[in-house]
């Protein structure tokens, strides 16, 4: 399948030190996924970097909020949020791409959860869903129409990614073996659901790369 068309777009999700082992969010083996999505985005004409940014305040993050514990949750105004270890911290190691990643060729790099008050998963909308980040008037603006999802969480910020980009109207595919998630409490499970049911379309690497 040629996916180098003016249309279509990539967007790697959070290929950060945090999220991968030795990260202060680490997802087991996540660094495994890196070479794959190298290659993958060699066959792209546009690609989009996301990267979690989060000031040392940040509202989601569980030692900001006394006698609460990594992977709690608690109310805010915009819903349930869970609480994380501190990660991703604005110019820290943890939140830099990791080393491997090798992408030169990516145009643009969305910076979300920058806000203190709001978390934001996907690379599309903020947490409170009122606040965006601009992507889509950015994809929009260079006519694309479709977009391929590939990176880490899979039932997070990659399953939220997928489901705003729907909802804007983008075909959406995400790339299965391309990403690694957490699976917290059948998260995963419920994320491959939703995904399903909003039209998003899961696929193998092997669908793009011969």
């Amino acid at each position: 399948m040629s996916v180098n068309s003016k249309n279509i777009a990539l967007i790697v999700v959070d290929v950060q030190n945090g999220f991968t082992p030795g990260g202060n969010l680490a997802v087991d083996q996540a660094d495994q996924i890196i070479p794959l999505i190298n290659q993958l985005a060699t066959k792209f004409g546009h690609v989009v970097l996301t990267q979690d940014w989060h000031p040392e305040q940040h509202i989601s993050f569980a030692e900001n909020h006394p006698h609460k514990q990594p992977f709690e949750t608690i109310e805010l105004n915009y819903g349930t949020q869970v609480l994380w270890p501190k990660h991703c911290v604005q110019g820290s190691h943890d939140a830099a791409f990791h080393p491997d990643l090798n992408i030169p060729t990516a145009q643009l790099i969305i910076r979300k959860g920058f806000h203190p008050d709001i978390d934001s998963y996907s690379a599309f909308m903020e947490a409170d869903r009122k606040t965006p980040t601009g992507l889509n008037g950015y994809l929009k603006e260079h006519q694309v129409d479709t977009v391929y999802i590939v990176g880490i969480a899979t039932d997070f910020c990659v399953a939220w990614t997928a489901l705003d980009a729907a909802a804007f109207g983008f075909k959406t595919y995400v790339i299965e073996d391309a990403c690694k998630a957490i699976d917290l409490n059948g998260s995963l499970q419920q994320a491959w659901q939703q995904m399903l049911d909003q039209g998003v379309e899961l696929i193998h690497s092997t669908t793009i790369l011969p």
